[in-house]
């Protein structure tokens, strides 16, 4: 690696700016003080648990991140090899007890805040998106079998994935049946035992096969002989790799590896077609009820996969200013009184520093949305009050399918800005910035495709409930428009989330009124009204910004806000007139015929 490339290549965890969203943006110690479950957490702790996420992610995972991407996984005799240090470095995750941290205590976790949790999965997806997808689903496996599993399924395999030490995949998608779960074809027959008989075939498994846990365990959708057709005939089911015996060790269970794709990006994760020939399974939750149990994992996962668009957003943001300071190329306009040399760090130069800013700003503001979320997360499950926690969970849920394609499409949309920065070196893999912009498209396509995601915001939530689901978040608004009034905080931030806010109502109201008579309007508009509220999310992320850092004492730290907040409302917010507009124009125009 040549020395330009190496000194701008070692991941830094964004502790301060963490530290900033968790103790002043959110003030997320006051409502831990209010939560039995967390009331002896202090904001120090935190701090101390955030590092040493931060750590493990620096020290341990980044190094191994472009070698991987080069050496890739193997398929030798039916068993997947990771690549070197893989498995090393998950002992030492498991070891440290990070798989348990957000785990409730009577199921052998740590039972610290999904706000904690959602930290250090932003660092691990930085440090390492391939390494992070084997155990990138655990936290949505633990909470489906602790909400859906039997007494028999939950002591039985529950302590294990708690601990890490048991993997976990999610086997939905088969060849025919991509996003459209109800044409999957696999059966599961009774044995006559209580257990089930398994046969079918899955494709774009993360980690179905791996030389990191002992055992793996599959939690797949198939249907019952007795199921009626289409997602209400789905039924979901365990099925180990090895099945535990009563005197230790395990018995090979009927499941193999057929092979591992090629891919553009996350080359250190096995992505496996899997076969099930007679497998032995039990059933999760109750027949035909599936998809219900599967949502909760499925829902932990977006969370999770739009918190990988933070991650690469933000390794994006760190390898494009460490380049920029040290890449040399013309004198900068005005020059600095003590430039020397016959050229001036790129990173003087405006149209640079228009893309840091960019850079920097969209990922601050995704940061502190993604830490809303997880904090709404804790108060839906936590909160002493029935009513806030049923208030948590509406503003969750509305959420969701924001974080997870507004962050995945601007963290893709951010690398590809910072490989700009790099110019021809950009395009080099020693440099790093292609391995983040090729790891970052993925994001945008599994966990339900961001259209999915679009479709769940604007035809299943908001037009569903004629427009009360959007409430919360246009409430959360205007009462940050008052507070920063009463900060004495610059008028135009008031005026415009209040402006917006009403704009988006006025907006919401005419498409659910105009889809009675168009069927089609909504899934017409839907991508252009999840990427306007996403842009209201980050107005609202940089305006409470701006106002609780006011008071701060570092002075940095408040220059930076406020000119953040400045500069995301004359600049980003001009996004929000582009998707209104644009989706306005959908709900007018009829999509043009199909071309043959």
């Amino acid at each position: 690696m040549s020395a330009q490339a190496s000194h701008c290549s070692h991941y830094q965890p964004p502790l301060q700016d963490i530290r900033f969203v968790q103790q002043h943006w959110l003030g997320a110690e006051a409502d831990w003080r209010r939560m039995p479950a967390h009331e002896a957490l202090d904001q120090e702790t935190a701090d101390m648990v955030v590092e040493a996420a931060g750590r493990f992610c620096a020290d341990v995972l980044a190094p191994l991140n472009g070698p991987a991407d080069l050496q890739g996984c193997r398929l030798e005799e039916g068993r997947v090899r990771t690549p070197d240090g893989f498995p090393e470095a998950y002992a030492a995750f498991v070891e440290a007890g990070w798989p348990a941290l957000a785990c409730a205590p009577e199921a052998g976790g740590q039972g610290l805040p999904q706000l904690l949790d959602a930290a250090l999965h932003e660092m691990l997806a930085s440090a390492n998106h391939g390494w992070t997808m084997y155990p990138g689903i655990l936290h949505g496996a633990y909470a489906c079998l602790h909400a859906h599993g039997d007494a028999h399924l939950r002591a039985t395999y529950l302590p294990h994935i708690v601990s890490g030490r048991w993997l976990a995949t999610m086997c939905l998608t088969e060849p025919q049946a991509g996003s459209d779960l109800g044409l999957l074809r696999s059966q599961a027959r009774p044995r006559g035992d209580g257990s089930y008989s398994l046969d079918g075939s899955k494709i774009f498994i993360s980690g179905g096969d791996q030389d990191m846990s002992e055992n793996i365990v599959h939690l797949v959708l198939a249907r019952l002989p007795d199921a009626p057709a289409g997602t209400r005939g789905l039924s979901l089911f365990l099925a180990p790799r090895g099945i535990p015996q009563d005197g230790g060790g395990f018995l090979p269970n009927a499941i193999h590896c057929d092979g591992i794709e090629k891919k553009m990006g996350i080359k250190g994760s096995a992505t496996c077609a899997m076969r099930f020939e007679g497998a032995q399974a039990w059933l999760v939750g109750q027949p035909h009820q599936g998809l219900a149990a599967m949502f909760v994992m499925m829902n932990s996962a977006r969370l999770h996969v739009g918190l990988q668009g933070l991650g690469h957003a933000e390794m994006a943001w760190q390898l494009a200013r460490a380049y920029a300071a040290e890449r040399r190329q013309m004198r900068a306009q005005p020059r600095p009184a003590d430039a020397q040399g016959p050229a001036d760090p790129i990173a003087l130069q405006p149209a640079v520093q228009r893309m840091l800013a960019d850079l920097r700003v969209w990922t601050e503001g995704m940061r502190a949305i993604a830490g809303w979320v997880a904090h709404q997360l804790d108060l839906a499950e936590q909160a002493p009050d029935a009513e806030e926690r049923a208030q948590a969970h509406a503003l969750a849920s509305l959420l969701t399918p924001v974080v997870k394609s507004f962050f995945t499409e601007r963290g893709f949309a951010l690398a590809s800005e910072a490989l700009q920065v790099f110019g021809g070196y950009g395009y080099v893999h020693e440099y790093r910035i292609e391995q983040t912009l090729r790891d970052a498209r993925i994001a945008m396509i599994y966990e339900g495709t961001n259209q999915i995601q679009a479709l769940d915001l604007l035809q299943r939530k908001v037009a569903a409930s004629g427009g009360a689901a959007l409430a919360p978040l246009l409430a959360a608004l205007r009462e940050e428009a008052a507070a920063c009034e009463a900060a004495g905080m610059e008028p135009g931030l008031a005026g415009a989330l209040r402006s917006w806010s009403d704009r988006t109502e006025a907006l919401t109201g005419a498409l659910c009124a105009r889809a009675a008579g168009d069927a089609p309007l909504l899934a017409r508009c839907a991508e252009d009204y999840l990427r306007l509220v996403g842009t209201l999310c980050m107005a609202f992320a940089w305006a409470r910004a701006a106002r609780v850092s006011q008071p701060l004492a570092d002075p940095a730290l408040r220059r930076s806000k406020a000119d953040s907040a400045a500069w995301f409302f004359a600049h980003g917010l001009l996004d929000a007139e582009h998707w209104l507009r644009r989706t306005e124009s959908a709900a007018r125009t009829p999509l043009p015929a199909a071309v043959a």
